[in-house]
């Protein structure tokens, strides 16, 4: 029989989610692992957030995450503000943020990071730019706390490597807010020694105690340093901005002494590999010169003897020609040339002036011929305009018995009212005029 106490999943589920529900907000610190977001189309994170025992789930709303400028990532930690709450469907407790932010040590990484990301923006992190360290180095310059173990160590190593190096040491805080400035005070000292390179070194601690090499105007006195800069600074995991903007960055302190003391025994079977390799190359530079120079030495005498040859060929050739042998007869053939053009002149005058006049004889009857032609049209328009004159001439009228009667004056007289009688006229006829004297006119009408 069943218990009236007894509650369905949803219904037991919907009770837990009002306990939940009624319990205050929270503020809760830990370290982000799974985390998975923003999602691609709600734009949610969901992640589990753990300390040292427990883990619960997390869940950070799209707009809450955008506002917070909190970048998560696993190992991140962070102090959220929220409350619990159940979901109906699967029962699953989850936490809900409200707020965001970095918490302790993962705050100070967030800086570091972005001071990282600005120095290398600036290409003070490039390869290119960062100086060459010599192989051997004589003098070495350390920048770190004269008080701990950490300069013992670097003066150990380097008295057991090479004895023969020396030791320059410039004093600084390498822990605390103010260890940065002396820091760089230290490197601007040793850099006025001019020492080979400046080893800036510190012991391990947490990071915290590191965050002084994390100091931006540490990290561009570092790069702005005329000296080559050699970091060993904490353990092998711990890097800083020092380490990223240094020439050479070390795991330790001691690691960087070995990096710029190479060992008495290491330097002695590096020079003696390296006499044996430039005796070696001088061996093979004479042996190859001394080959070039036989090359050049035989190449040379095949070329002058070849040259010599030629010029001797050349001079036999010279003393057989005529000019040497028999020098008058360079004038005997300039005169024979001259008698010969003469004759030569002599003869061709005759013709040439023979063919001269048989050419103007042509040329006239040409001319002749081309003359009757061209002015044929101009002959015949000049008859044909004289005919037209004639038969339009007074004369030629005067011809057939008429006359031209002209009064004292020179005027035409075309009607009988243009003179009176005894008026004196005078007529003009085909042959001769007469003068005459009018005794009566008659006028047009009279003779109608």
């Amino acid at each position: 029989m069943e218990n009236k106490n007894t509650l369905t999943v949803s219904q037991a589920i919907h009770l837990a989610n009002k306990a939940v529900g009624s319990i205050p907000l929270l503020s809760v610190v830990g370290e982000v692992s799974g985390f998975r977001g923003p999602n691609s189309r709600s734009g949610h994170c969901y992640f589990q957030i753990k300390d040292a025992v427990s883990t619960m789930e997390v869940i950070v709303w799209r707009d809450i995450y955008r506002n917070s400028d909190v970048h998560l990532e696993d190992g991140l930690k962070i102090q959220m503000t929220g409350s619990f709450d159940v979901y109906e469907a699967s029962g699953k407790l989850s936490f809900k943020a409200k707020t965001l932010e970095v918490a302790g040590e993962g705050l100070l990484r967030q800086q570091v990071a972005a001071l990282a990301k600005k120095l290398e923006a600036e290409g003070l992190m490039d390869s290119v730019r960062k100086r060459k360290i010599p192989a051997f180095c004589t003098r070495v310059a350390v920048v770190t706390s004269l008080s701990g173990s950490v300069i013992e160590d670097v003066r150990r190593t380097l008295q057991r490597r090479n004895p023969l190096v020396e030791l320059l040491c410039a004093g600084c805080s390498v822990q605390g807010a103010t260890a940065a400035p002396t820091i760089i005070q230290a490197l601007q000292i040793a850099a006025q020694a001019q020492p080979d390179c400046i080893l800036l070194v510190r012991g391990g601690g947490s990071y915290e105690d590191l965050m002084c090499f994390n100091d931006e105007a540490l990290a561009r006195a570092v790069a702005a340093c005329p000296i080559p800069v050699i970091t060993g600074i904490g353990h092998e995991p711990d890097v800083t901005i020092c380490d990223m903007v240094s020439d050479r960055r070390t795991s330790t302190p001691t690691a960087a002494a070995e990096s710029v003391a190479p060992a008495i025994s290491e330097i002695v079977v590096a020079i003696n590999n390296r006499q044996d390799r430039l005796a070696n190359v001088m061996a093979n530079m004479v042996i190859s010169a001394k080959t070039t120079v036989d090359a050049c030495v035989h190449r040379t005498t095949l070329a002058m003897q070849s040259r010599l040859s030629v010029e001797k060929t050349h001079l036999d050739a010279l003393a057989k020609h005529r000019c040497l042998t028999d020098p008058s007869s360079i004038v005997d053939d300039r005169v024979n040339a001259l008698l010969q053009t003469e004759q030569r002149l002599m003869d061709a005058l005759p013709r040439v002036v023979e063919q001269r006049l048989r050419d103007v004889s042509h040329l006239s009857t040409r001319l002749t011929s081309v003359g009757a032609r061209m002015t044929r049209p101009y002959v015949l328009a000049l008859d044909r305009q004289a005919a037209f004159l004639q038969a339009l001439s007074p004369l030629n009228v005067l011809s057939r018995g008429y006359a031209i009667v002209r009064t004292t004056s020179g005027s035409v007289v075309s009607d009988a009212s243009q003179v009176s009688p005894n008026d004196n006229l005078t007529v003009m006829l085909n042959a001769g005029q007469l003068d005459v004297t009018v005794t009566k006119t008659q006028g047009k009408s009279s003779t109608e």
